[in-house]
Parts: structure tokens; C-alpha cells; sequence
């Protein structure tokens, strides 16, 4: 029901902005220019709102607050770390996370 409103408003503006130009255009006064300008900008001010509230009347999907886990935090240690090939203990240094 909203979009057959609208759009009957749209056209409605449109139309009334195209007829008013070409009947002002009868008259052979040159001072009523101002008028005919001013009443197509409204004209088209007027289309402008219509249109934006047409554009903006759709569904809105908000995702709700989420829990974010904070990144884990990690350093650099020293450690001895047991040699592979003699079974001895040499020292490396190892990212470690909490």
C-alpha cells in the first residue's frame, strides 16, 4: 500500500513539474519567469523527498551486540627445548600464548 502511494505522489510531481512549465509558456508576459523556475525547483524538491523516503523505507536487519573474543595475548621466551639428536638440552627462543 505504501509503494502505490508513493508512487502515485511521484508521479503526481513529476507530471504537475511537465504541465506547469509548457502552461506557463502561453503567456507572452516575460516577468513571469521567476514563477515558473521556482515551481520546478519545488517541484523537484518535492520529487527528491518523496523519492528518499521511498528509497529509505526498506527492511533494516541490525545484528545484535555479539561477544568478540579479545586476541590472545603472546611473547617471546627463552626456553630450553631437549635436542633431538643427542637427547641434550639446547636454548630456543618460542612464542608463547596465553
Amino acid at each position: 500500500m505504501k509503494r502505490v502511494i508513493s508512487s502515485l505522489l511521484i508521479a503526481t510531481a513529476l507530471v504537475g513539474s511537465a504541465i506547469q512549465p509548457a502552461a506557463a509558456s502561453d503567456h507572452h508576459h516575460h516577468n513571469n519567469t521567476g514563477r515558473v523556475i521556482a515551481g520546478g525547483v519545488a517541484a523537484g524538491v518535492v520529487g527528491g523527498l518523496i523519492g528518499g523516503a521511498i528509497a529509505n523505507s526498506g527492511p533494516r536487519y541490525v545484528d545484535g551486540p555479539r561477544y568478540v573474543e579479545p586476541a590472545p595475548r603472546c611473547w617471546y621466551e627463552d626456553r630450553d627445548v631437549r635436542n633431538r639428536y643427542d637427547g641434550g638440552y639446547h636454548t630456543e627462543t618460542v612464542r608463547v600464548c596465553e
